[in-house]
């Protein structure tokens, strides 16, 4: 019976993993950021795309900023955009101000009423990071701090396949 159990098991954890690893199309969502664009997630497709959950009070959000800039400032011109999504429970006046002695070169969006959140499987912990290929499908998460490499590899292997 032991046997049958970690099979089950085992089963089930690589098809979550399988889960994981799939494809699948990001949600076709309206935002506003905090420069006054209007976007959607169907308006950035041809590009690579990071889609990073924060809030002003996550230690690992803040200690990731450095790695966005420079990765927006070395792949921006190849075709990667990213977009900080500031969570629905971060007081906006916290992140303007925040913004304000820390100027960011991507977009930023509220997310108020937590319908970005929501869309994107229901985030709920910062700091968690979507990426999107150049068809607008998500192909890989992460919930935590960012090895800078992995995310790096990953971004120019995308950037290739455009």
């Amino acid at each position: 019976m032991k046997h049958l159990a970690k099979i089950i098991f085992v089963s089930l954890l690589l098809s979550g993993l399988f889960f994981f690893i799939q494809p699948k199309n990001a949600p076709n969502i309206e935002f506003t950021a905090l420069n006054g664009e209007k976007m959607s997630f169907d308006m950035l497709r041809g590009k690579t795309v990071i889609v990073t959950f924060w809030a002003t009070d996550c230690a690992s959000c803040l200690k990731e900023i450095p790695m966005w800039r420079d990765l927006y400032s070395r792949f921006h011109s190849q075709g990667l955009e990213i977009i900080g999504v500031s969570m629905y429970y971060d007081p906006p006046n916290h992140v303007v101000e925040f913004l304000k002695e820390n100027p960011l070169p991507y977009p930023i969006t509220l997310d108020i009423d937590a319908k970005l959140a929501n869309a994107f499987d229901g985030v709920k912990v910062t700091p968690t990071t979507f990426l999107l290929n150049h068809q607008g499908e998500i192909v890989w998460q992460k919930i935590g701090l960012i090895e800078a490499a992995e995310l790096q590899s990953k971004i120019e292997t995308l950037l290739k396949e455009k």
